[in-house]
């Protein structure tokens, strides 16, 4: 962890892939944002989170024209990006494109990063519970294996910090969405939901080994000092990027 983002271990033996998920500090951004703050919708000026992203780019060294980001809908498009920009509708990135790099923005939903080392492809996908439970997961990988012929047991994966289970309440009609493994039940009406389980079982199921996928130990809830929305997370290359 430093100042600006976590880099997960997973990714850490390979030299031209750069992937992290941002932390809270080092922006500019006034109370209650404070302060790396990249959500427009947030209230925040517009001039603070450009100048936000001007830092973030800084310190990792890449241009802010080469990122993509979305209008994410909670929804399960997966888009395809060769350049930088702005797109509409998706959420959920994949790229085999030198010097790309695709990013989502999550609160307490979750970011799962994947990367195929042998076709030099990424995904960046925004996993909230409309998502999860419409198995976003695991359409990128299906993705990623009809446009770059990546294979699923050669891939690794990381599922980095959303809300976890323990803090994570939903209703009854979130609830039933979801397998009852994934649900705890601890009072009467109140029950809490898995996310990252869910992701995780979506991308063994794809065919990712177990041991290729790791989980981040913090909780935007639990570890809000650190985290909070929006953070920026990305997965990207040299060679071919995915923020």
């Amino acid at each position: 962890m430093t100042e600006y983002c976590i880099h997960p271990g997973i990714f850490i033996p390979f030299d031209n892939l750069l992937a992290l998920q941002t932390l809270r500090h080092g922006g500019v951004s006034p109370h209650p944002w404070a302060s790396l703050n990249f959500g427009h919708n947030t209230g925040d000026s517009i001039s603070n989170i450009d100048r936000n992203r001007t830092l973030l780019c800084s310190h990792i060294a890449i241009d802010p024209d080469a990122i993509a980001t979305a209008d994410q809908v909670h929804g399960t498009e997966v888009c395809h990006v060769t350049g930088g920009g702005h797109y509409s509708g998706y959420d959920a990135f994949i790229t085999d494109t030198p010097g790309v790099f695709p990013a989502i923005l999550t609160a307490d939903c979750y970011p799962v990063l994947i990367y195929d080392p042998v076709h030099q492809a990424a995904g960046a996908i925004h996993a909230g519970w409309k998502g999860t439970a419409s198995n976003i997961t695991g359409k990128t990988v299906l993705a990623m294996q009809q446009a770059f012929g990546s294979r699923a047991a050669e891939c690794k994966a990381w599922i980095g910090t959303g809300i976890s289970q323990e803090a994570y309440e939903v209703g009854p009609e979130v609830a039933s969405c979801f397998d009852s493994r994934y649900i705890q039940h601890p009072e009467n009406d109140r029950f809490t939901l898995d996310i990252a389980a869910v992701n995780r079982d979506q991308l063994l199921a794809k065919g990712v080994k177990s041991e290729s996928i790791a989980l981040s130990p913090f909780c935007t809830a639990r570890d809000n000092r650190h985290f909070f929305p929006t953070a920026m997370n990305w997965a990207a290359q040299d060679a071919c990027s995915a923020l």
